[in-house]
């Protein structure tokens, strides 16, 4: 007497996921036939009607049946077939990151592919495979700097609060200089590349005309800017650019003006004197100028404005500069305070801890 298949009972969620891989037209053929295997079974034919039904074998449709039976929509995946042991696992790879830590050879300041492969006796091919697939990028760096500051919570918090909250009838701006900005006079142009594409270039032999000191102020509610280029940077430079950005200012208005430590915007009770406490400096926390909002409008003029330039003259220089603020006042807008989440310390001390 035959024996009876084993029956299947599908849930509304197994079900679904075995017609969803049916019609999927992407999914592997061998696995649409499991699926429709299980599916046929489950309305409760017996293993040779299935097997006529979908024009396969018959031991096809009974190891399909049993696998799900066993192990549910997993049993329908491949199981690990053996095969050639891997020539650089788990160990070659603990290997190579262990020696990371390691001194690179005298003479090198930093471990590359080849010394690496050197060093572990190995292909370039699987050095490169593993620091691939751990995420390692040798040639690329990064810096950082971390604020000693001790009281670096408070004034980032007063400096931040100004940004979110300013106070009420006040002026809130960020000051700062842009020092010894160099005059270079030189070719530029475009150039083909070896891949032929264009991409813009400079002369690498150039002139030059001496250098240019930048004032700026940024109003945080605005993105508005004024700023006074000077040949010096001295502590009377920074009060005759404060005054003339005073006189813009009503006199029945706070100022509240975030600075660095700088040693120009420090020592100038005189000055701050003569507006009768109108003006209040808030400075940023030691080794944290970041916090100031005009570095990054600095940043902004440098990439477009000063990069790959060619200036034949203070004047020139100078000229490009109070064009280009215009240009920035007409269309302004306040940046937008964020700050980036981080989770735990962004600093490890070892490529074992970053990558475990």
């Amino acid at each position: 007497m035959p024996r009876k298949a084993i029956e299947i009972t599908l849930t509304t969620e197994q079900k679904q996921q075995l017609e969803k891989i049916v019609r999927s037209h992407s999914a592997e053929r061998r696995l649409v036939e499991r699926a429709q295997i299980i599916l046929e079974c489950a309305t409760g034919k017996q293993n040779q009607e299935v097997a006529a039904t979908l024009a396969c074998s018959l031991p096809r449709v009974s190891k399909w049946r049993r696998r799900f039976t066993e192990k549910g929509l997993a049993g329908l995946d491949d199981e690990p077939r053996p095969g050639k042991p891997e020539t650089y696992g788990k160990a070659f790879r603990d290997r190579l990151l262990a020696k990371l830590e390691e001194r690179p050879p005298e003479g090198l300041a930093r471990w590359d592919c080849p010394t690496l492969a050197e060093a572990l006796n190995a292909s370039h091919h699987a050095v490169w495979r593993v620091l691939r697939k751990e995420g390692i990028y040798l040639h690329r760096s990064r810096s950082w700097c971390v604020s000693t500051d001790p009281e670096f919570t408070e004034k980032a918090a007063n400096i931040i609060g100004l940004y979110l909250n300013p106070p009420l009838n006040a002026l809130v701006i960020s000051v700062d200089e842009k020092p010894s900005i160099q005059i270079l006079e030189r070719a530029t142009g475009f150039v083909e590349t070896r891949d032929k594409t264009i991409v813009t270039a400079c002369k690498s032999t150039y002139k030059r005309h001496g250098t240019l000191n930048l004032f700026a102020a940024l109003n945080v509610a605005t993105g508005q800017i004024k700023a006074q280029t000077t040949a010096t940077k001295t502590r009377e430079d920074f009060q005759g650019f404060m005054d003339l950005v005073m006189a813009d200012v009503p006199e029945d208005k706070e100022v509240h003006v975030i600075l660095d430590n700088y040693c120009t915007h420090k020592k100038n009770d005189a000055w701050l004197e003569k507006y009768q406490d109108r003006v209040k400096f808030h400075f940023t926390p030691t080794s944290a100028s970041w916090l100031n909002q005009i570095e990054i409008w600095f940043g902004i003029l440098s990439r477009k404005t000063l990069k790959g330039a060619s200036f034949t003259s203070a004047e020139e220089l100078k000229s490009a500069i109070e064009a280009f603020i215009v240009r920035h006042n007409q269309k302004a807008q306040p940046f937008k305070w964020r700050r980036r989440e981080v989770q735990g310390s962004q600093i490890k001390n070892t490529i074992a801890n970053l990558r475990n």
